[in-house]
């Protein structure tokens, strides 16, 4: 893998990170501005920045090993390099940066490769000075990012998640209101997150047009959003699919709501991933044969709390909440059965 130096033939003036994140409950509701509960992980996006005197960017993604080149304040042609490109436009990057990406956070796995992506490079500009931000601010302009130069419609909850989340606890997020709370884990637990070999892209994949669906729902009700929702009977009278995706919504942040409550353990916590899952499967339809599969797997192994798909759906990774300890045998065991194709990404 070649490094700064060997492409641009100079030293980076500053080099920033930002973790991936996996969310335990609360998924597609970032964006009806309702409740969540990520952590981040331990895989990282890497950005080094360096000035090159001129009014073009210059972007080198290691991994891929592809270069892109555009004027400064506009998007780029290279699907990858436009999460740079909204990045460093709306960060406010003042002339041509050679930049230089690594990231060891798995691709289309729904573990927020691009969010840590745009928080890395918003992170690498407040360094180099050009962005007065603090961590909540890099994570509205990551998100608008995502917005106006990568075409994902996304909510608040990755960004978030990457900008001030850490690994060791869950992040309690209002997405509506941006308050947060940092909360343990079930006591005798811990996380665990397979790959299942099955990549997804968000701009390609029905993201945009769930949004849309939920956008519609709340109109119907007469609400600004779903998150005003906090009863099943109220959704009597949309008609499907509208009905099965305000559902799922009501009652996941239902869901996360619940995991808080006062004696919650393991167990507990699990059943409600569990039951997270089979609404993201029939109500919300984003799920996937081999991601049932391997849910399925993991729900049936004695050491396994609960599991669930994370992120957006349409393939990517699935989360179990699992005994302490036990992470990396059960992974073995599950995966054995699987496919070549999955594999162990946290712990």
């Amino acid at each position: 893998m070649k490094a700064f130096a060997d492409v641009f033939h100079q030293a980076p003036d500053v080099v920033a990170s930002a973790p991936g994140r996996v969310n335990l409950l609360g998924e597609h509701t970032d964006y009806q501005g309702g409740f969540v509960l990520p952590t981040a992980i331990p895989q990282q996006a890497t950005v080094a920045l360096a000035r090159n005197g001129t009014d073009e960017h210059r972007v080198y993604a290691a991994d891929l090993d592809e270069w892109a080149a555009f004027p400064v304040g506009e998007n780029a042609q290279a699907p990858f390099a436009r999460y740079v490109a909204g990045a460093l436009a709306l960060g406010g990057a003042s002339g041509g940066l050679n930049v230089h990406v690594t990231s060891d956070v798995p691709m289309g796995a729904g573990l927020s490769s691009s969010a840590a992506l745009e928080v890395a490079v918003l992170r690498a500009l407040r360094r180099l000075g050009d962005l007065k931000a603090d961590d909540e601010h890099i994570a509205l302009v990551a998100q608008r990012a995502e917005h106006e130069f990568v075409g994902v419609q996304c909510g608040i909850m990755d960004q978030m998640a990457s900008s001030v989340a850490d690994t060791h606890t869950l992040l309690l997020l209002d997405t509506r209101s941006l308050e947060r709370q940092l909360r343990p884990l079930p006591a005798g637990a811990e996380v665990l997150v397979l790959d299942s070999g099955v990549p997804r892209t968000l701009a390609g994949s029905g993201y945009n047009e769930r949004r849309a669906q939920v956008e519609e729902a709340a109109r119907l009700l007469g609400v600004p959003e779903l998150r005003d929702i906090t009863e099943v009977e109220a959704l009597t009278g949309l008609p499907s699919p509208l009905l099965e995706r305000a559902r799922h919504v009501v009652t996941e942040n239902a869901r996360v709501l619940a995991a808080l409550e006062e004696g919650v353990d393991a167990a507990r916590f699990g059943t409600l991933m569990n039951a997270s899952h089979a609404s993201l499967r029939d109500d919300y339809a984003v799920s996937h044969p081999r991601l049932d599969e391997l849910v399925s797997r993991l729900q049936a192994h004695p050491a396994v709390y609960g599991a669930r798909l994370t992120g957006a759906g349409f393939g990517g990774a699935v989360v179990a909440l699992v005994q302490a300890g036990q992470a990396t045998a059960i992974a073995a065991e599950v995966l054995a059965g699987y496919g070549p194709e999955g594999r162990q990404v946290v712990p």
